[in-house]
């Protein structure tokens, strides 16, 4: 199947979706509020529903010759869920279920061991044709977070077409942090995203479990925003590609949700999914006005030395996990998680509120009552390593051509990079990494007056300076990174390790790259993740040789991300 051109499909929603006209900007200018409400549907209550938690998919352990793994079965499927009020009408969603289970949004949860390999079967159960937006649908998981070989990386082009299904092999052997897998097809992650294809997935390890929140006191927040039409169906509106902000806030799949909380330390693993959005959060005590005592303790990459912040900024794609004192509160207290906004976002009347709390007890468990510091072993890599062990700089360029009204890394885009046949790269230079080295990587946002939160595939990276917009390295991503923030008109370097799993990744098939490792290298993505902007075609890929230092860009390199393991 060739790559869907949205270049020559636009669609802005479904016909007649009804969402006030509200004209084009380029870029969206300042954040403010422009009107009180853009979805036709009923408003949702706010703090009226209990906030889901997503159910947890369980595994079957196997073994092969290469040892023991876990398999995971997921589906993905349509469904007509109950996502504005009760009364209200239904909304046709994409979500990821386990077999036989109904779809939810978010998906499942996967909870998995540090070094435990993991193949995750994914089967295309969806409509050939999205019911709302009209495009054909074609999907590609990405484990976002995951040092994967390419070929299992959720390549935009490496997709399955309904009725067909991939084998995921994950090796698992990074530190615990929280990743995500959503929907990568080409051309169409906007869409499948925004119907509900997002889902977190949690690496664990022994430290994490004795020293962090465990239970029900570690809760997963997906944060997202949506506009909806008069019958219940998503709209899409991203204003000639500029960004989708919606004026409903859900977390966890349902908009403004409250949940019941005792008085003790949470731990929260806040995922923005929001497809453009960024937020600027903060946890307020509603008796008091006060922001309750708030501590980044993992960022993208794992656990940090712990930072107290009053608020934080936080970019689609990006996860913090905070640890919350609740213990402050008294029984009866309100808490809610308010959105202060950054510039060039979108902003309605309820877009300041994401979450209540509700204070009802006392703590009924004493351990993890305080906030830890991780030891040196446990922290990322990449937090050691000296500047000074740069092998080189690249410069990578964030750019928007005016005429074409396409995004763009270093002068080319996504159908650019298809066109050659998979074989162009962000940065040319014929002297690409091995694994195991490091580089800096010098990030310019020319675009001019976008933000853009750019997102690294396989690699952890440390944010090392800030210029011009915030001017600094902020304390909330003072942790490993894979997606960073970069402001308007800012230059931000980073840092990136590139650390790539040794370990064998059986097929089980004859076509299949048996035996294939990371130390052969392979192309991996960069990207946006304003997801308008990557579909409208802010994406390019770079090139890591293989530990030898030899290139192979053959169909037949046996971790081609596309031709390699193709969905069966």
């Amino acid at each position: 199947m060739t790559s869907l051109n949205r270049r020559d499909v636009l669609k802005i929603g479904a016909a007649g979706v009804g969402v006030a006209a509200l004209g084009m900007t380029l870029p969206l200018g300042e954040a403010a509020s422009t009107a009180d409400w853009i979805s036709t549907a009923p408003k949702p209550a706010r703090f009226a529903r209990r906030m889901p938690l997503p159910p947890v998919l369980v595994p079957t352990p196997m073994s092969d010759e290469h040892g023991d793994f876990w398999h995971f079965d997921l589906s993905e499927r349509s469904a007509s869920a109950q996502v504005l009020d009760p009364g209200s009408p239904l909304t046709t969603v994409f979500g990821y279920a386990a077999p036989g289970a109904a779809p939810t949004v978010p998906g499942p949860v996967i909870r998995v061991p540090q070094n435990t390999r993991v193949r995750l079967r994914v089967t295309n159960d969806l409509p050939p044709v999205h019911p709302t937006f009209g495009h054909e649908v074609a999907t590609s998981v990405h484990l976002h977070g995951s040092a994967s070989l390419p070929q299992f990386d959720g390549y935009a082009n490496d997709v399955s077409l309904p009725g067909r299904a991939k084998d995921y092999w994950y090796p698992n052997h990074q530190g615990p942090r929280t990743l995500w897998y959503h929907d990568h097809g080409a051309h169409q992650t906007a869409w499948n995203v925004y119907s509900g294809m997002v889902a977190q997935y949690h690496l664990k390890n022994a430290w994490e479990t004795e020293n962090l929140p465990q239970g029900r006191y570690d809760v997963p927040l997906t944060v997202s925003d949506a506009i909806f039409a008069k019958d219940g169906s998503l709209a899409y509106l991203d204003r000639d590609h500029s960004g989708l902000y919606g004026d409903v806030i859900t977390v966890n799949g349902v908009p403004w949700p409250y949940l019941e909380v005792e008085r003790r330390f949470y731990r929260f693993r806040v995922l923005m999914a929001t497809l453009s959005r960024s937020m600027t959060l903060r946890f307020v005590n509603t008796r008091t006005g006060a922001t309750v005592p708030t501590w980044v303790v993992a960022t993208d990459g794992g656990v940090t030395a712990p930072q107290r912040v009053t608020s934080w900024r936080h970019a689609g794609a990006e996860r913090y996990e905070v640890m919350v004192d609740l213990g402050t509160c008294r029984v009866g207290d309100r808490v809610e998680l308010r959105n202060a906004s950054n510039k060039n976002n979108r902003d309605y009347q309820y877009t300041g509120k994401v979450l209540q709390l509700r204070v009802t007890g006392e703590s009924t468990e004493d351990r993890w009552g305080t906030v830890p510091t991780p030891p040196s072993s446990e922290l990322n890599p990449v937090m050691t390593v000296p500047v000074s062990a740069a092998r080189r700089t690249r410069d990578i360029d964030l750019e928007h051509d005016d005429l074409t009204n396409e995004f763009m890394i270093n002068g080319h885009t996504w159908e650019d990079v298809v066109a050659s046949g998979w074989n162009l790269f962000a940065d040319d230079s014929g002297d690409p990494p091995r694994p195991g080295e490091a580089e800096i990587w010098r990030i310019e946002n020319k675009s001019g007056g976008w933000f853009h939160p750019l997102h690294i595939h396989l690699v952890d990276f440390r944010i090392v300076s800030r210029r011009g917009g915030a001017g600094r390295v902020q304390p909330w991503e003072r942790g490993p990174k894979d997606v960073v923030y970069v402001g308007e008109g800012e230059i931000v370097e980073v840092l990136v390790l590139y650390r790539i799993a040794p370990q064998a990744y059986p097929d089980g098939r004859s076509t299949g790259p048996a035996g294939a490792t990371g130390e052969q290298g392979g192309r991996y993505m960069i990207h946006c993740h304003n997801l308008a902007h990557e579909d409208h075609d802010m994406m390019s890929q770079f090139l890591v040789a293989a530990a030898d230092g030899t290139v192979d860009l053959s169909p037949t390199h046996p971790n081609h991300p596309v031709f390699a393991a193709p969905p069966q």
